[in-house]
C-alpha cells in the first residue's frame, strides 16, 4: 500500500503587531511580561450552508479584544507596572503558532527580557465566570499570583475538564513555553452557577457546531 498527496505552496506576507508599556521600576523595567492573542481565522474559505467568511467572533476576535482592554487599563494606571508589558497580536495561530514562534525566534527586545507570557485564546463568554483552568499554572511560580488573583476576584480553580483536547500545546503562549519562558493558558471553566445551563455541553455543542466554520459570528450569545 502507498499513499501520496500533492501540495502547492506560495510565499503569503502577514504582520505581528506589537506594543510595548514601559516599566516603572529602574531595574525591572528591563524585563518584559507579554500578553497574547492572535488576530488570524481563515478568511474566505469552504462554503458551508451558503456562508463562506470565516469572521471568527469567538476565535479569536474575543481574545484580541480582551487584550486591547487590558492594555487600555494598564496605561489608564497612574503608577505604571514595574515590569515592562508587551502586548503581542500575532498572525497565523492556525497555521501552526507561525507568528508567535516566528517573534520569539526574532524578539524585537533581548529574548532573554521575555520573563513570562499569558496567551487569551477562545476565552469562552457563553455563560457567567464562575472558575477559570489556568494551563500551565503548576509549570513555575506564576501558579501563585494566579491562585491570588482568583481569590481576590471570587473565582475558583477548575481541574482541565477536558484533557483529551491537549489544549496547553494549542495556542501561542507554547511557542515561549517551548523557548523556556514560563507562560498561561488562561480558559474559562464550565462552572455556569446555574443548574439549568450545563457549561460542557455548551462548549461541547459550540466545538461541534460552530468552531472554524462561517457560523463563528459575534451574535452567538456571549455573555458580557
Amino acid at each position: 500500500m502507498s499513499i501520496g498527496t500533492t501540495s502547492s505552496h506560495r510565499r503569503v506576507d502577514s504582520w505581528n503587531v506589537v506594543a510595548r508599556l514601559g516599566g516603572s521600576d529602574p531595574v525591572l523595567r528591563d524585563e518584559h511580561v507579554v500578553y497574547i492573542a492572535h488576530v488570524d481565522h481563515f478568511g474566505i474559505g469552504v462554503e458551508v450552508d451558503g456562508g463562506a467568511i470565516y469572521n471568527g467572533a469567538h476565535d479569536n476576535a474575543s481574545g484580541t479584544s480582551i487584550v486591547l482592554e487590558i492594555a487600555r487599563a494598564f496605561v489608564s494606571l497612574e503608577t505604571k507596572p514595574r515590569r515592562s508589558i508587551l502586548f503581542l497580536i500575532p498572525t497565523a495561530e492556525e497555521w501552526g503558532l507561525l507568528g508567535s514562534d516566528y517573534f520569539v525566534e526574532n524578539p524585537t527586545m533581548p529574548g532573554s527580557s521575555l520573563v513570562a507570557s499569558f496567551s487569551l485564546d477562545m476565552p469562552f463568554l457563553f455563560h457567567p465566570l464562575r472558575d477559570i483552568v489556568p494551563y500551565g499554572a503548576e509549570h513555575s511560580t506564576l501558579g501563585s499570583p494566579v491562585r491570588a488573583a482568583s481569590e481576590h476576584l471570587g473565582l475558583a480553580i477548575g481541574p482541565d475538564p477536558i484533557p483529551e483536547q491537549v489544549l496547553f500545546i494549542r495556542s501561542d503562549h507554547f511557542s515561549f513555553v517551548r523557548r523556556g519562558i514560563p507562560s498561561l493558558f488562561i480558559k474559562s471553566g464550565f462552572e455556569t452557577g446555574n443548574p439549568d445551563l450545563d457549561g460542557g455541553a455548551i462548549n461541547t455543542a459550540f466545538r461541534q457546531n460552530l468552531y472554524h466554520t462561517p457560523f463563528d459570528e459575534v451574535d452567538q450569545g456571549f455573555d458580557f
